[in-house]
């Protein structure tokens, strides 16, 4: 499981959601197939068959929102720099988004404090971080980063170009060569902790409706109260679907409250098996608690929760 400390090179934080709009994140679209240059450099590195990413427990659904997962859209496209980084050792991380002209952008909208939201995660979810990246005056992106171990990273960047009314969510694959099998993901819990901290959750995720998602921060068992805004907000969530690692369309219900309670509204296209994020802050220093959470069928609101029927890596 990812933490600052394996990802030593991160500035992992966190703030209400990930994407546009007052707080919005978005499932991050088609199921993305790795870059070509990334297939054939996981390809000459040798993985063995249980390397390969598992497939999608779930197929997106009509009426929701759903994007992000694919490297280009509406004429822009995010180009990295590298398409393979080594295990465990430091390196830079560099990207362009570029605009239909097919240069660099380097106006955008903000939200939440930036011009660009990164997430860099694992595809079998169990590495993730939210780190921020610079960009200089020709529109180059980039920050040191570290990935601990071997397998098929998303990157995935949420943005706002200048003059446009939304978001987009772009995704592309970092491989990171050597022995990999995916990890089990942890067993769907209603609670986490996050160092010395205890999240729980009250609410789960239902197929083709919009759920509350309600987080409760405690410290030795006392409510926090005094958690620390950060981009704007007092807590900022992400949600992957497993299988495709897509990302979720969240929205943070406003409150003028620094805890304990932090409250999200979540997007569900389809039933199946997801993993939050959820980030939060206090006395300047972010914290990341995580859970798997089933998401139940359409008219089964009790199906997002810690359900009955799961097996240990979280799948029905």
């Amino acid at each position: 499981m990812n933490t600052p400390s394996t990802l030593a090179a991160f500035a992992a934080t966190l703030a209400v959601v990930f994407g546009a709009s007052a707080g919005a994140g978005r499932l991050v679209g088609p199921v993305g197939a790795a870059t070509p240059e990334a297939a054939a450099a996981a390809s000459a590195d040798g993985h063995a068959d249980g390397g390969h990413e598992p497939a999608p427990d779930t197929a997106p659904a009509g009426g929701l929102d759903v994007g992000g997962l694919s490297v280009a859209a509406d004429g822009y496209a995010l180009r990295l720099a590298r398409s393979t980084a080594p295990a465990g050792r430091p390196f830079r991380l560099e990207f362009t988004v570029t605009g239909p002209d097919g240069a660099p952008l380097v106006e955008y909208t903000r939200a939440h404090e930036k011009d660009l939201h990164l997430i860099v995660v694992r595809r079998d979810l169990t590495q993730f971080s939210h780190p921020h990246p610079t960009r200089d005056d020709a529109g180059r992106w980039s920050l040191p980063l570290t990935l601990p171990e071997p397998g098929t990273y998303k990157i995935i960047v949420d943005f706002t170009p200048a003059g446009r009314d939304s978001a987009l969510t772009l995704a592309a694959d970092l491989t990171v060569p050597g022995p990999y099998a995916p990890a089990p993901l942890p067993p769907p819990s209603l609670t986490a902790q996050a160092d010395g901290f205890t999240v729980s959750l009250d609410g789960g995720l239902t197929a083709g409706r919009s759920s509350e998602l309600a987080f409760t921060v405690r410290r030795d068992g006392r409510p926090v109260t005094d958690l620390d805004p950060y981009l704007g907000a007092y807590g900022h969530l992400v949600v992957l679907r497993a299988g495709d690692a897509a990302y979720l369309h969240v929205h943070p219900e406003e409150s003028d409250a620094a805890g304990p309670e932090v409250v999200f509204a979540a997007d569900v296209p389809a039933a199946g098996t997801h993993r939050l994020f959820l980030d939060f802050s206090v006395d300047g220093v972010v914290r990341t608690a995580e859970l798997t959470v089933h998401a139940g069928a359409g008219g089964d609101p009790a199906g997002g929760s810690a359900g009955e029927g799961h097996g240990e890596d979280g799948h029905s």
